[in-house]
């Protein structure tokens, strides 16, 4: 009876606190994701006003993760000691005071500067979300919480393009230009965010006032049982984790996933213009939109399944596969077929990412997870630095469909080496049992 009970109080306790924090981080990720594509859609109208020619351009944008990795290790681990509601909420209003400062971009050096200030601001965000989740949610309910949170990058690719759009136009009033605007209400938004995540996030559950005693003794203590157990198997030093040899295959794995991300999220509307035989405009954003749609949709079942059923690692294996194939086919096949094909392609990336974030946020713990989740995401967000120069490589030596199978090999890569990860002790005994339900009861 008592075990039914802590059951009971334990999903209660689960469920208030994904309703009050998964929202909140899903909105952060939003704009984390707005952050890196509005360079992209500002690209014309910014040339032309500054005059930052294509070769500085794309240089001046991918020069933002070089400071994010640089800067990711450190950030995560002051995260760890300072507090997420804090540090959370000092990354928000430092990018958010830095994106504004496009305004002032005039030259090449100064574009070069304010871009790698920007990745440098914003670096530590993501694993940082990661991590607040490992101090919230059990082993179990983590890869349904990694699932929503990752509605962030769709739902921002889906959203994005129109805001963007109608900002592009607000040319003249205050004597700024639409570009100028797109920066300066994102970066004044994403302050405000940042300063209200400060007033709202709470860092642990013991400190959470809108739950009940019980709620909280509950909840801390199937979270620090999860942690002790990590530790009795001996990855919770910082050194340790750093050389151990499954953080070399996670970061690994990550930056395959990635590159096939920002592969697939740099050039898909020019993929879908030429299917479409239309400039991208109206129609092709439309249409563009589509795949990221059928990630949310997917988001929502397949990723918890994956953790339900205890497959982890077969689910991730085939949503990679998903990519890679659906890459590789949507160069040879008629526009609908194409179209079909591309969703699959988002799909498997959405849901392929909480999957795999399944496996280290189980393997670390405390300055170890702090460390390695840095480390894992600061390598992988430089597949946003490959995956350009890859496609680009690739088209000009092998032709034009080559640039998408040599992204399609990332995530084949990537299903290779996940086939080989393993699932840890704690997933399997602690975080089993701290969310079962009791005999009988509703699933």
């Amino acid at each position: 009876m008592q075990q039914n009970t802590n059951n009971a109080v334990l999903d209660r306790a689960i469920s208030k606190a994904g309703w009050r924090l998964v929202p909140v981080l899903i909105l952060m990720y939003m704009l984390s994701y707005l952050d890196r594509a509005n360079i992209g859609f500002a690209k014309q109208a910014f040339q032309a006003s500054t005059g930052v020619p294509e070769v500085a351009f794309a240089f001046g944008a991918s020069i933002f993760f070089i400071g994010y990795a640089l800067f990711e290790f450190p950030s995560n681990l002051m995260l760890h000691k300072v507090g997420a509601r804090r540090w959370m909420a000092r990354i928000m209003i430092t990018w958010g005071m830095v994106a504004t400062c496009m305004l002032f971009v005039k030259s090449d050096i100064s574009f070069y500067i304010v871009r790698f200030l920007l990745g440098s601001a914003e670096a530590g965000f993501f694993p940082g979300a990661i991590l607040f989740m490992t101090y919230w949610f059990p082993a179990k309910a983590r890869g349904r919480m990694l699932g929503l949170f990752y509605f962030g990058s769709p739902l921002a690719m889906m959203f994005g393009g129109p805001i963007s759009g109608a900002l592009l136009e607000l040319n003249g009033p205050l004597g700024l230009q639409g570009w100028q605007w797109l920066f300066m209400i994102e970066g004044i938004g994403t302050m405000a965010i940042g300063f209200f995540v400060l007033w709202y996030l709470t860092d642990r559950p013991t400190g959470a006032h809108w739950l009940t005693q019980e709620e909280r003794d509950v909840l801390t203590k199937v979270v620090n049982a999860e942690d002790r157990e990590k530790a009795a198997a001996g990855h919770v030093k910082l050194g340790k984790a750093l050389t151990d040899p499954r953080l070399l295959q996670f970061c690994a794995i990550y930056l395959l996933i990635q590159i096939a991300g920002y592969g697939f999220a740099f050039y898909m509307p020019s993929q879908v213009s030429a299917l479409l035989h239309e400039k991208i405009g109206l129609t092709v954003g439309f249409v563009s939109a589509i795949p990221w749609l059928c990630a949310v949709i997917s988001a929502i079942f397949y990723p918890p399944l994956a953790v339900k059923t205890g497959y982890r690692r077969a689910f991730g294996m085939l949503a990679l596969l998903s990519i890679a194939v659906g890459l590789s086919a949507s160069g040879n096949l008629p526009p609908a077929w194409a179209i079909f094909a591309l969703c699959f392609v988002a799909m498997g990336i959405i849901c392929s990412q909480p999957i795999f974030w399944t496996f280290p946020s189980d393997y670390y713990t405390g300055y170890a997870a702090a460390g390695s989740l840095a480390v894992i995401n600061s390598i992988g967000n430089l597949g946003g630095f490959f995956a350009p120069n890859l496609k680009v490589w690739a088209e000009l030596g092998f032709g034009p469909n080559a640039g998408l199978y040599a992204v399609a090999a990332a995530p084949f890569l990537a299903m290779i080496l996940f086939f080989f990860l393993k699932s840890t002790k704690t997933s399997e005994s602690i975080g089993e049992m701290a969310y079962q339900r009791p005999r009988g009861a509703a699933r």
